[in-house]
């Protein structure tokens, strides 16, 4: 029964099946983690030359294009075209990317300015697991669209 209701993988899905076929199953976690990252780093202080501006807009983009992506696909614009497929590979390599700069952006500020505060470095300690986390639902996501590309 479940074969049968499972989606080919050189094929895009629409609907609810957004939400139960790979690597479209990633779309949910990435946004939450992603906007844990963004949460996190919007409640922490900013000191002057700490740089989490690149971090907060990738969290801030990456949520709003992988929200408005799933969009897209669950309202079956993409018409199950090979060029919709590339194009949800290139977005997913850039904002693992983007995601893999402000971690380690991230991480380095986190451990410049461990001796400010235990609360903000806690928060921040978690930001930065976060935002690794994000980083390897949107590689894994990449990789796995580059497969169902390659498949059409």
């Amino acid at each position: 029964m479940a074969a049968a209701t499972a989606q080919p993988m050189g094929s895009l899905p629409s609907g609810v099946s957004v939400c139960t076929t790979l690597p479209d199953i990633f779309y949910l976690p990435e946004l939450i983690f992603g906007g844990l990252v963004w949460i996190l780093i919007a409640s922490t202080k900013v000191f002057p030359p700490n740089p989490l501006g690149w971090v907060m807009f990738v969290s801030v983009f990456c949520f709003v294009m992988t929200f408005l992506w799933l969009v897209l696909f669950i309202c079956g614009v993409h018409q199950n075209s090979p060029g919709w497929a590339a194009a949800d590979w290139a977005y997913h390599v850039i904002a693992a990317f983007f995601y893999l700069s402000a971690a380690v952006l991230l991480a380095f500020i986190t451990l410049v300015n461990k001796n400010i505060d235990l609360k903000i470095y806690q928060e921040d300690i978690s930001a930065v697991v976060f935002a690794y986390i994000a980083t390897l639902l949107y590689f894994v996501h990449a990789i796995l669209s580059a497969v169902r590309w390659k498949s059409f």
